[in-house]
């Protein structure tokens, strides 16, 4: 058996099943070794930053790792500002690289880089095989610690992948996580006991449904506040959960909002930071006379956690109903498009069970607070802040949950980092709506020269956040989408809620 047979097969007894693929010349011995050995569902994607996102939304949703395939250093390049997003989404994900032949890397090819390097801004875990018997430990070593919820990338070279090795079987099994830190569960509920005013902050995996409901329980208990991070990798929301804020993007509003707080216990979430630092913002935004406690820390089970101090604050076994947020319906609004109209008609039309993937930055500002009593759904926004997350996010969503509505909330500028993915979600008849807020401008762009006290750019700087002249409909059908434009709010009602009653991808210019 070849060196590329071994790691499919060994892939394929791990679970791994599908596979984002960009393949060059060094990677075709795996691309021959997937049709000799069955089991993993191959998706071309024609640009590397779709496949690198696509598998980030599709660990969000599977909870494990797909593949990724990437040739040599430049299409690793490619692809790292959506690994960028997967770290900080915690994301669990299998990158394999494609490397030269060992012998000829010392003639510096025109293809040759640093792959290791590049590999170490992103990767949990990494490693390049060193000899063609190392390929079944190195694969199996690489699923388990992507497994951990974070990214792992395996380096191969072209000559191992051609050379012939014993058949073998991964036998390692899974590291198990490590266990709550009962110390200080126990100083969280005392703290919780005496604080004046307390929040409990969430972020990953407590942002599922069962985490919610924890929190919730506690908060009962204790009268703290619920907050989630500012931009969680998967959230569940909608009625029937407790209707849990964000932390405002924003540094300055950020702070205000968590000034009022005595008592921070954290999570699944990190300390808040600022995005940026701008002069006289302090980078840390929680307040310094405020205490913070780290609940659970890395590799510990946050679930745990939380039920541990739900238990030890004598929490009621379930959530209340005044707890939970209750179904609200909203009245649809009319006349010209604006963000937030768009926020209202989403929040109203989009169905149980839908998965929303949120890129639209500045005109998605309502839409977080509009369904605290929207249809039970799951949320994914952009993690990292590398833009052109969202489309091949969606598109990964949509493969890992066939059966669940997928929606693109989208701005036009991210949008075209990442273009390509329409045609993904075209050729595999994904179920993706995209939603694009055409305002042709990168608003959010203006709005930091605002903070520069620039409020009316000048030439230059015009041009520089200008997107005018793109034809979005063109766009799309050239991709293989069917594709609308709409420019009232009745049209998009109408155009959206057909969209929903069909199969396959939508997408829908949004003017603004």
């Amino acid at each position: 058996m070849k060196g590329a047979h071994a790691l499919v097969k060994t892939l394929v007894q791990l679970g791994v099943d599908v596979c984002f693929a960009n393949p060059g010349t060094t990677e075709m011995p795996l691309v021959a070794a997937m049709d000799a050995i069955e089991g993993i569902r191959p998706v071309p994607c024609v640009f590397e930053g779709v496949c690198t996102g696509a598998a980030d939304g599709f660990g969000r949703m599977a909870g494990r790792p797909a593949m990724v395939l990437l040739h040599l250093g430049p299409g690793l390049a490619n692809g790292i500002a959506n690994l960028h997003n997967a770290r900080r989404a915690r994301t669990p994900m299998l990158v394999v690289v494609g490397e030269h032949a060992t012998w000829h890397r010392r003639y510096d090819p025109p293809l040759a880089m640093d792959i290791e390097a590049l590999a170490g801004t992103f990767s949990g875990w990494q490693r390049t095989t060193a000899r063609t018997e190392d390929i079944l430990r190195d694969a199996t070593e690489a699923v388990y610690k992507a497994g951990q919820d974070q990214v792992s990338t395996l380096i191969l070279p072209y000559d191992l992948q051609l050379e012939e090795m014993p058949e073998g079987r991964a036998d390692a099994g899974p590291p198990a996580s490590a266990p709550v830190d009962a110390g200080m569960v126990e100083k969280a509920a005392a703290r919780l006991r005496k604080a004046g005013r307390p929040v409990l902050v969430l972020g990953g995996r407590a942002l599922r449904r069962e985490g919610l409901l924890t929190a919730a329980r506690i908060s009962a208990a204790t009268g703290c506040d619920l907050l989630a991070e500012t931009f969680p990798a998967r959230m569940e929301r909608g009625a029937g959960l407790p209707d849990v804020p964000r932390i405002h993007y924003l540094p300055e509003m950020a702070m205000d909002q968590l000034s009022r707080y005595d008592l921070l216990i954290f999570a699944g979430a990190q300390r808040p930071v600022s995005f940026f630092g701008y002069p006289n913002v302090p980078a840390e935004l929680v307040d310094k006379g405020s205490e913070t406690i780290m609940l659970t820390s890395e590799g510990r089970d946050t679930g745990e956690g939380l039920e541990a101090l739900a238990s030890e604050l004598k929490a009621r076994s379930t959530a209340t109903e005044d707890c939970l947020a209750q179904p609200a319906s909203m009245g649809l609004p009319s006349g010209p498009l604006s963000g937030d109209k768009i926020c209202v008609i989403l929040a109203a039309l989009q169905p149980e069970g839908c998965i929303v993937v949120e890129e639209a930055i500045t005109n998605s500002l309502l839409y977080h607070p509009l369904t605290a009593g929207s249809r039970p759904f799951t949320l994914l926004t952009l993690t990292g802040g590398s833009l052109g997350q969202g489309p091949p996010c969606a598109a990964g969503a949509a493969i890992a949950c066939p059966d669940r509505q997928v929606i693109s909330f989208q701005a036009d500028g991210a949008a075209l980092y990442t273009l390509q993915a329409l045609w993904t979600q075209a050729r595999e008849r994904l179920n993706v709506i995209t939603l694009i807020c055409s305002n042709r401008s990168y608003d959010i762009l203006r709005l930091e020269l605002a903070r520069l006290g620039v409020f009316q750019p000048g030439p230059s700087a015009s041009r520089l956040t200008d997107l005018s002249g793109v034809d979005w409909v063109r766009a799309g059908e050239g991709m293989g989408v069917p594709s609308v434009s709409v420019r009232t709010a009745e049209d998009l009602a109408r155009e959206f809620s057909q969209a929903l009653d069909e199969k396959g991808p939508r997408l829908i210019e949004m003017v603004l």
